[in-house]
């Protein structure tokens, strides 16, 4: 007889240690351009709003992918396309610390966005094969967590490759994209070898873990509609169409937040190293949030609350921290916004697999991933600018503040949505 607690943990041991590494590599890779700006806007003469433009170009290329690389990723499997999408963005990673230009910036800065189309949502989906539905939102907490540890790893270490400067004839901005690129460049070649990709073809489950697997899916999906294995029809879908609208909030706060907290934190006078340093204190608090809120959430059907809670919550502090200008206070406030903005999103995330599955889940969770991360273009364009007007880093609190809150006004009408479907299919 199959233990049910035995195999959830034997796949998450197996899964998500290694699914979340990827992500910390993958969630550095990203916030990379955060630390190099520090140098980089100088080095190759650029404004801040040029040099924010340059960065938000990631989020057009990984915009017109997303949704064909998850296709693919249905398709091909997890351990080829998952070992693509890393080698890729590495060596695009490693060719950005030999920027010469604007014009080179912004043509590697939406390639890096194209090469890494797919990855997270790839990984929601790889989620919905292996776990059943009263796991997921824990497993998609736990994976990212691993995007705090990414950032409260990557702050110091940001710092301190800056103060590299001039070591082997590289600039400390050049150090941060070479130090950052090689890891993604290995783990996408290990992720070949180590990766399965469904349950039916892992080597380390017996046959009846794989059928108990098999059934429970298979009960939770019966009662989906007939077109929820659909990739054409989960992109007009309305609950996937709503959904996409409401996550833009969430990457935009995030995104405009973790972007702007290394020159918010440079502004107390201190040094890259100790830059980074006080940047590992935000990313702690998230991780700790990203793991009780999804799991106190996957206690009750009713998941809503823990989605919008958490985002009126950072809304409310990135205006205090705009209001107020003790300069700790003010950075209490952004940590606590901080966990606000991350901590309901697994519960977001736990959604879509309620009503889709196979290529209906892929294309929908990555359309939903795509439209959001339009939110990051939309920050690190706004905000610079904002910053550039008044002459304020806090200012552009006020701008992220409105967006996160109407994020979780929409959260609300997709859970009388999901609710009244539920009602009429009973």
């Amino acid at each position: 007889m199959v233990s049910e607690r035995a195999l959830i943990a034997k796949i998450t041991w197996r899964l998500m240690p290694f699914l979340g590494f990827l992500y910390l590599i993958a969630y550095i890779d990203r916030q990379n351009v955060s630390y190099a700006k520090l140098q980089m806007v100088d080095a190759l003469g650029l404004s801040e709003y040029a040099y924010g433009l340059g960065a938000s170009l990631f989020f057009i290329g990984y915009f017109i992918f997303e949704v064909p690389s998850n296709l693919f990723l249905n398709r091909f499997g997890a351990s080829i396309w998952f070992a693509r999408i890393m080698v890729t963005w590495g060596i695009i990673t490693i060719a950005l610390a030999y920027t010469q230009s604007a014009t080179m910036f912004y043509i590697l800065r939406f390639l890096l966005g194209v090469a890494e189309a797919g990855f997270f949502p790839g990984v929601l989906y790889l989620l919905t094969l292996w776990f059943p539905k009263d796991y997921r939102g824990r497993m998609v907490g736990l994976f990212m967590i691993f995007s705090a540890l990414a950032n409260a790893i990557g702050a110091p270490v940001g710092g301190m490759l800056l103060d590299l400067d001039g070591f082997l004839g590289f600039a400390g901005w050049e150090w941060v994209f070479l130090a950052t690129g090689i890891p993604a460049v290995l783990a996408g070649i290990a992720t070949y070898f180590y990766l399965d990709d469904t349950p039916d073809k892992a080597k380390f489950l017996t046959e009846p873990e794989k059928q108990w697997l098999r059934d429970r899916l298979a009960t939770e999906n019966a009662g989906m509609d007939e077109h929820a294995d659909s990739g054409f029809k989960a992109l007009v879908n309305p609950r996937v169409l709503l959904m996409s609208l409401c996550y833009v909030g969430f990457p935009l706060a995030a995104y405009g937040l973790s972007y702007w907290l290394p020159t918010i934190v440079q502004g107390f006078g201190v040094s890259n190293t100790v830059n980074g340093f006080i940047n590992i204190i935000p990313w702690v608090i998230v991780a700790l949030a990203l793991w009780i809120v999804p799991t106190m959430a996957d206690r009750t059907e009713y998941k809503t609350p823990y989605i919008f809670g958490p985002a009126f919550v950072g809304a409310l502090c990135l205006v205090l921290s705009a209001v107020i200008t003790a300069p700790v206070i003010q950075f209490a406030l952004l940590c606590i916004a901080a966990a606000g903005i991350f901590a309901g999103q697994p519960v977001f995330w736990s959604l879509p697999g309620r009503f889709l599955k196979g290529a209906g889940a892929a294309a929908g969770i990555a359309a939903i991933n795509s439209v959001g991360n339009l939110g990051g273009f939309v920050a690190q364009n706004v905000v610079p600018w904002i910053r550039d007007v008044t002459g304020s880093t806090i200012a552009p609190m006020f701008f992220l503040a409105a967006c996160l809150a109407a994020a979780g006004v929409l959260v609300i009408v997709v859970g009388r949505m999901l609710a009244s479907r539920r009602t009429a299919a009973v």
